[in-house]
C-alpha cells in the first residue's frame, strides 16, 4: 500500500487510537524548551490525537495543530479547545510564511513528501525559528524472548516479519530526518530517549491495531495473527514490555544562536 494511503488509515478508529498510542518523555520537551526557549508560538505537523501536544499545551506554548484526519482533529480539539486545530494536507496546506518560531512533527514527519516537507517547514518559521523532528523506533529490549518467538506469528500470518530483528538504540542512525543534510540549518542537536512500556495482551494487540501496517492486513491476516500474538502474551504471563527508542531532531536557524 502506499504512503498517500497508509497515512489515512490513522483516522479510521480515531478513538482507538487515541487510547493507545504512547506520549513522549518529558525530559524530551525539557530539552526542547533549552534549545528554542521557553514559550515558541509552534505549529505542530500530524498531531493524532496529541500525543505530544499535551506537553506543550502544559507547559503553555500556543500551538497550531495541522491534521490530515478529521476524526484525529475532532479529538484532539475536545480535549484542547485552547489550541487552533486545522484540518489539512501539509503537503498542500497554503503556508502562513513566517509564522511561527517552532514547527514540530512527533512520530509524523516521514509520513510528509520527502521532496518538499524541509524546505515548507523552514518556510513558516521566523527568522531564528527551529524545526524539531521526532521519531520513534521499535528497539531491542524488554521482553526479549517474546519478540524472538512472534516472528513465527508474523511469518504465518503476513507478508512481513515486522516484530522481528529489532534493532538496539544504539544501533539506530541519528538525523533519520536528514536535517543535517538539507544544509538550511546553522545547527542540528540530537537527543535520543529509551525507555520501556508494559502492556496486558489485549492492551498490545489493540496497540497494533493503531499501527498503518497492521490495519493495511486483510481481515483474515489480522484476525490470525492477533490470536497468535494474544495467546504468546497469555503463554508468557499475560504481559509484555516493549522498549521504545524517541530521538529528537533539532534544526535551528542559522541566525538563531543556542540557547
Amino acid at each position: 500500500m502506499s504512503r498517500e494511503k497508509l497515512r489515512q488509515t490513522f483516522g479510521e478508529d480515531a478513538e482507538l487510537y487515541d487510547r493507545v498510542r504512547p506520549t513522549y518523555p518529558p525530559e524530551l520537551f525539557d530539552d526542547l524548551a533549552r534549545l528554542v526557549g521557553d514559550h515558541p508560538k509552534v505549529l505542530e505537523i500530524g498531531p493524532g490525537t496529541g500525543q505530544a501536544t499535551a506537553a506543550m499545551v502544559a507547559r503553555g506554548w500556543p500551538v497550531t495543530a495541522v491534521e490530515l484526519s478529521g476524526d484525529l482533529a475532532t479529538v484532539l480539539q475536545r480535549k484542547f479547545p485552547e489550541i487552533e486545530v486545522i484540518v489539512a494536507d501539509f503537503d498542500t496546506w497554503d503556508l502562513p510564511v513566517g509564522a511561527f518560531d517552532l514547527v514540530i512533527s512527533a512520530t509524523a514527519f516521514h509520513w510528509l513528501d520527502p521532496a518538499t516537507r524541509v524546505q515548507r517547514c523552514v518556510d513558516v518559521l521566523r527568522p531564528g525559528g527551529a524545526l524539531a523532528v521526532v521519531s520513534t523506533h521499535h528497539v531491542a529490549g524488554g521482553s526479549e524472548q517474546y519478540f524472538v518467538d512472534v516472528q513465527d506469528c508474523y511469518e504465518r500470518f503476513t507478508d512481513d516479519p515486522a516484530e522481528g530483528g529489532l534493532p538496539s538504540a544504539d544501533d539506530v542512525p541519528e538525523d533519520s530526518a536528514g536535517l543535517g543534510a538539507s544544509g538550511v540549518f546553522g545547527a542540528v542537536e540530537f537527543r535520543r530517549y529509551v525507555r520501556d512500556l508494559d502492556y496486558s495482551a489485549g492492551e498490545y494487540v489493540e496497540l497494533l491495531s493503531s499501527y498503518s501496517g497492521h490495519r493495511a492486513l486483510t481481515t483474515k491476516q489480522r484476525d490470525g495473527l492477533y490470536d497468535c500474538v494474544r495467546a504468546l502474551i497469555e503463554e508468557g504471563g499475560g504481559s509484555v514490555t516493549k522498549c521504545y527508542l524517541n530521538q529528537l531532531s533539532v534544526g535551528i536557524s542559522l541566525n538563531q544562536p543556542l540557547a
